[in-house]
């Protein structure tokens, strides 16, 4: 049962403030959750309000990777299947983030119109948003070592995620791969459990399996054995075959690498449990094959904004763990790379952990963490063409190179430097590109 289908007129107040500092952010070019501090400021009460209009419920999406990614299959999913979706696509994942979000899509009285919110959701505020947001759905996964600068202790993660799990009202979908998130005491939920994960023998195949967190806090450094309600039984690029409780069919990622497989495993399981009865195999199918790749995470954008000509492969990271999959799914040394990495990334040392050897050389470094990078590709025998902090002149320099043969350039970018790198290209914020 959801909660008021509509704010009302005492938000009208809040509402135009907050799209009115929308509109100015956007025309100074700046970031997407101020609109929502601004709201929030204004009507403490309006989140929640705006939250609690939808027939299918709210969904969160936690994790230390693979969030955007999975929010944007859910929601593609239950698109396939005639659901109108709301969903934070930028990943705006902290309160204020949320609440801007809702209010590019609210009226000024608070309607939203969609009948299921997917929300990528930030672990440290998951529980307090759960409480606000009443989700019936809760998809827990990963734990991978990220932001120790923040969180201190992957530890600290796992609790957060594992206490938010504990609000979902229908279902949680738990990553029985993962050390910590396998552990989930049942007891304490309000909800059921399923499980979803990878064949022992796909997680073998790959160079470096999943890199999820090990637990060092149970004594049991392993994974309880769980029961899996969708597992990935193989995956050969972007070609996959999940079972779903014994059923097998296949799909096509939006972008390859084991780690979307996953993520497509987590999505189809909270799928079915937002539809219920309304699930279908074939829709899901249908939703992966018209899936275009989420924001920044394998999107192809034209180098010169020219659709028939050279294209740049954006492959983000923010962490070791995130790096390291996106390096073990390339099929090949790519033949023009560029690598960058900036302040939005304060400390980057976790790169000495990474397995770089795939890459034969990098043609540019750049932002401000480049020179940390080179050394990093110095100490592992890989040539480097060009250290330049300034991403515009290492952008300009990508261009001038010859067309590589299959027309694709490869940019391992983090999240700041993935967003200029799409303006600089000619993408906005809002502005998806095709595949």
């Amino acid at each position: 049962m959801t909660r008021a289908k509509g704010s009302g007129l005492r938000y009208v107040p809040a509402i135009v403030a907050g799209k009115l500092a929308r509109f100015a952010t956007r025309l100074r070019g700046g970031g997407s959750a101020f609109p929502g501090y601004v709201a929030n400021r204004l009507a403490p009460s309006l989140l929640s309000t705006l939250g609690g209009q939808f027939p299918d419920g709210v969904v969160f999406v936690l994790g230390s990777n693979g969030k955007t990614t999975t929010t944007h299959m859910v929601s593609e999913i239950l698109r396939a299947h005639g659901l109108k979706v709301f969903t934070n696509p930028t990943g705006a994942n902290l309160p204020q983030g949320v609440t801007s979000a809702l209010l590019a899509d609210a009226t000024l009285t608070g309607r939203v119109r969609a009948d299921v919110a997917v929300l990528e959701v930030d672990e440290g505020f998951a529980a307090e948003l759960a409480d606000i947001l009443a989700p019936r759905v809760i998809v827990a996964l990963n734990v991978q070592v990220d932001q120790l600068y923040r969180f201190y202790e992957t530890e600290r993660v796992a609790d957060m995620m594992l206490d938010a799990a504990t609000r979902a009202s229908v279902r949680v979908v738990v990553n029985a791969d993962d050390p910590y998130l396998s552990k989930i005491d049942d007891t304490t939920l309000r909800s059921e459990a399923s499980f979803f994960g990878a064949s022992p023998a796909v997680v073998a195949a790959s160079a470096h399996g999943l890199v999820n967190a090990v637990d060092t806090r149970s004594g049991d450094a392993g994974t309880r054995q769980r029961h899996l309600e969708t597992e990935v039984v193989s995956a050969s690029g972007r070609a996959v075959e999940l079972s779903l409780d014994g059923t097998v069919f296949s799909i096509t990622l939006p972008a390859r690498g084991l780690h979307y497989a996953v993520d497509a495993a987590a999505a189809v399981s909270a799928a079915r449990h937002i539809l219920s009865g309304r699930f279908d195999t074939e829709a899901a199918a249908r939703g992966f094959s018209q899936m275009t790749p989420a924001y920044g995470r394998g999107e192809l954008v034209p180098l010169r904004r020219d659709p028939s000509g050279e294209q740049v492969e954006f492959v983000m990271f923010k962490n070791g763990p995130s790096l390291q999959l996106n390096v073990d799914a390339l099929d090949a040394a790519p033949e023009r790379v560029l690598m960058a990495i900036d302040e939005g990334t304060p400390d980057i040392s976790w790169m000495y952990d990474v397995d770089l050897s795939r890459f034969d050389h990098v043609d540019v470094v750049t932002g401000e963490k480049a020179h940390q990078i080179a050394t990093r590709l110095a100490y592992a025998g890989i040539p480097i063409g060009t250290v330049e902090p300034d991403v515009e002149k290492a952008v300009e320099i990508m261009r001038r190179f010859p067309q590589t043969r299959d027309g694709r350039q490869t940019w391992f970018v983090n999240y700041e430097l993935m967003m200029l790198g799409r303006r600089i290209l000619g993408y906005g914020d809002q502005e998806v590109a095709r595949r």
